[in-house]
């Protein structure tokens, strides 16, 4: 993702100069001026390929929610914020966080409000999170609206393990059946070659195919892999560009099987994060600008940017959504009714549940079709590669009889 720098001012008066991460520098203007910022200046930070990833600097989702749970519990039991914040501070362990904390608790001490003084770090704390820390300032119910974030935040995560999970096991055994193809054509190979190279004899064809496929990686290693390096570094900064960005979400989507898995999760997750939104009394098209960031794919983004313009322009949600041919029929059947009997928020809570549950149904189909797939494919790879090495070893054991 894309790193920006920004010169912006703050509701105290304040000039800041920070970086921000975002697909785009019309999304990140939205993000910040939703904020309450004044933007001065944005300009795109130039990549270098051995820079430091800014993202790196949020939180670990672990490490997050217990910070969150630990704040309820304190604000549960009716300490003011200021107290809350030094008992966080004291309890906290050396390092960024302990040191972002301080500066919020200073901010605090001077008149920000806690969204506010959150709000400067988007790096650390989420948009989503300070929205909804600013939704709980408004209605006076900060603990209420904090304790729907976290039932959020375990949602999220637990359908992240799940696929974190599920996809484990794949890529162990992907990167198992690479390293032994690759000892087979570079080390094995190499030496039998030399072998019947001395005894002189014809090959059966299925011999030389893999002999020439070894002698031809081995003798054009110094081209070709300068030239996949090279690939690979053109095609990350290809990837890093808005349109190449757009190309490959597009792709994504397009792939069997696994688009319509990734499509399903990407609206699981923005369900769940709109129903929050909702539920924390924030109004219906900022809930869906703040839950669009959530789809991690810039086709489901625009499409969902022109369903935001056509509710603003007085279109029902439903009818809105449904224009975007992203939605089920059944996920648009009950928007359509928790918009008309005023439980949207419930309706999308049960949408989520629904999408996840396709998710899950999708990863336990993975789960028990690539192993044996994957245990076939490697089976006859290898077992291929040696009976083609093998046979000639049989038919000269056969000459000399």
């Amino acid at each position: 993702m894309p790193t920006f720098l920004c010169k912006i001012g703050t509701s105290d008066g304040r000039i800041l100069e920070k970086e921000f991460d975002a697909v785009s520098r019309e999304a990140l203007l939205e993000n910040l001026e939703g904020q309450g910022f004044f933007v001065f200046k944005i300009r795109k930070r130039a990549f270098h390929w051995l820079s430091v990833d800014a993202a790196r600097g949020r939180l670990n989702s672990r490490r997050f929610l217990a910070l969150n749970q630990e704040m309820l519990v304190l604000l549960r039991s009716g300490l003011p914020i200021l107290q809350v914040l030094d008992t966080l501070v004291e309890r906290m362990e050396p390092g960024r966080l302990l040191e972002t904390l301080q500066e919020v608790r200073n901010d605090v001490k001077g008149g920000s409000a806690l969204s506010e003084a959150f709000g400067r770090f988007p790096t650390i704390f989420p948009h989503l999170y300070v929205a909804s820390i600013r939704a709980g300032e408004q209605s006076g119910d900060l603990p209420v609206t904090l304790g729907r974030y976290i039932v959020f935040q375990k949602r999220v995560e637990a359908i992240r393990a799940k696929v974190r999970s599920a996809t484990f096991y794949p890529i162990i055994l992907a990167v198992a059946v690479t390293v032994v193809l690759a000892f087979l054509l570079f080390y094995v190979i190499p030496s039998f070659t030399q072998i019947y190279a001395d005894a002189n004899v014809e090959l059966p064809m299925l011999t030389r195919l893999v002999i020439g496929l070894s002698n031809g990686l081995v003798s054009g290693l110094p081209f070709w892999l300068p030239l996949a390096v090279g690939g690979v570094v053109l095609l990350r900064f290809y990837l890093r560009s808005e349109s190449g960005a757009f190309l490959a979400d597009r792709v994504k989507l397009r792939i069997p099987f696994f688009g319509s898995m990734l499509a399903e999760y990407a609206l699981s997750t923005f369900s769940r994060t709109l129903a929050t939104t909702l539920s924390s009394g924030i109004p219906i098209v900022q809930s869906m600008q703040m839950s669009r960031g959530t789809l991690n794919n810039r086709l489901l983004e625009r499409q969902l940017s022109g369903a935001i313009k056509r509710i603003q322009e007085g279109s029902k949600i439903s009818d809105a959504l449904e224009q975007t041919g992203s939605f089920t029929v059944i996920a648009l059947r009950m928007i359509g009714v928790g918009e008309s009997s005023g439980s949207l928020n419930d309706m999308l809570a049960d949408i989520a549940d629904y999408y996840e549950g396709e998710v899950e149904r999708r990863l336990d189909r993975l789960t028990t079709m690539i192993e044996p797939l994957m245990m076939l494919t490697m089976g006859l790879l290898i077992g291929g590669i040696v009976v083609a090495m093998y046979v000639p070893i049989f038919q000269l054991a056969g000459t000399v009889r």
